[in-house]
């Protein structure tokens, strides 16, 4: 049986089977705990510079649908599994998990304990590894760990945004989230909406064609005066790869467009706007990456299951304490930003609003591909918020 490793730069190494593509890749290794929901987060341009462990054991069972993409390609830097399975059991499939790894050149890897795995991740924090079917020698496969490119400081958004801006008209359909058993309708107005693309998911689109607006998405590195002549209605700051700090001119973009009109941020987007409004973001120890974790709403105190993905959070100022008996709210130069959405898990801030402008933001994903539809409101929400500005 043909071998392959796994190796870590702090010299921890796995073996185990070949999956995917042949050959050899590195990235910073972390761990999903989603149970389904692996072909969208394969084509998640979030995961760029990653190297992403699925937890629970057996990942490729229902197979690949071109339908279920969340971009135009894979962008991981390489795949973990305990098991791919060989069957795929879905009528909608179209190939398996194995044969859409290798079309992509996606480097993968199986027939590890990947609970071993993830909890040397969550006790050492994420690192830098490689995944090698070609060279087995160990040493040098922990060398070449060790000198892989770090994702901190990286301009990952300029990898994966798109090269000029483009119209999106496709909604949901009939996956479109409902409440109560009825399609939730959409805004009686439809909104001009632009989208910086930092490595923006599909699904997000679609939500935002689901309540009533048109959307234009735009290059990570348009200048706020070109989206100011567009005159849109609102703007979104999507989510993406990497550290909010790499990528500057956004942060100078939204610093120039916040309170011109209304604005959403997700995920990346959160964190530019945090770095934006005068706050800082740090590295997390392992990051957030899973379908289930819980965050509160500390203005409704409800309790939301979301999707996530990042690695990177904001952090409150020195003296503010983000709980959820006591919402902090801080002043900065465009004035009064409330802490809106904290994780149940870690405490970090997962939201924010400015309670002087119209501006909201959340680190995780609303649009919730794979994941569940708990949050899919912040949408309309922000249809409010341009009908509130407009009317």
């Amino acid at each position: 049986m043909k071998k392959a490793i796994l190796a870590l730069a702090d010299g921890t190494v796995f073996e185990g089977q070949p999956l995917g593509h042949e050959g050899e890749s590195a990235g910073e290794v972390v761990f999903n705990t989603a149970m389904t929901g692996y072909q969208e987060i394969l084509t998640d341009p979030s995961y760029k510079g990653q190297i992403v462990t699925m937890t629970c054991p057996q990942i490729g069972n229902y197979g690949v649908a071109r339908e279920d993409r969340e971009s135009w390609r894979l962008w991981v830097e390489g795949f973990i599994v305990k098991e791919a399975s060989r069957t795929s059991s879905n009528w909608r499939a179209e190939q398996s998990l194995d044969s859409y790894l290798k079309a992509a050149k996606v480097v993968g890897i199986q027939g590890i304990d990947t609970r071993e795995l993830t909890r040397h991740l969550r006790e050492n924090g994420t690192q830098q590894g490689l995944i090698s079917h070609v060279d087995l020698d160990q040493k040098r496969a922990v060398e070449k760990a060790r000198t892989a490119p770090s994702i901190i400081g990286r301009d990952l958004a300029a990898e994966v945004t798109c090269a000029k801006h483009y119209e999106w008209t496709e909604g949901s359909g009939a996956w479109a989230p409902v409440a109560g058993g009825q399609a939730k309708k959409s805004s009686a107005r439809r909104f001009k909406v632009v989208v910086y693309d930092f490595g923006v998911k599909q699904n997000i689109l679609r939500r935002l064609v689901d309540v009533g607006c048109s959307v234009t998405v735009v290059p990570a590195s348009t200048p706020a005066q070109r989206v100011e002549a567009m005159k849109p209605d609102g703007i979104v700051l999507s989510n993406g790869p990497g550290d909010p700090e790499g990528v500057p001119y956004a942060i100078a973009a939204a610093r120039s467009l916040i309170g011109t009109r209304p604005i959403l941020g997700i995920c990346l987007g959160h964190q530019i706007l945090g770095l934006a409004l005068g706050l800082k973001t740090y590295k997390l120890k392992f990051g957030h990456h899973a379908a289930n974790h819980p965050v509160i709403d500390l203005r409704t105190r409800k309790v939301e299951i979301t999707s996530q993905n990042h690695n990177f959070a904001v952090r409150p100022p020195a003296g503010v304490t983000a709980n959820a008996k006591n919402p902090s709210v801080i002043t900065t130069p465009f004035g009064r930003v409330a802490l809106s959405h904290l994780s149940l898990n870690d405490d970090s801030v997962e939201g924010m609003i400015c309670l002087d402008k119209p501006v909201l933001s959340v680190q995780y994903h609303p649009e919730a591909s794979p994941g569940p539809h708990d949050s899919a409101y912040l949408f309309e929400q922000f249809v409010l918020m341009m009908e509130t500005a407009h009317a």
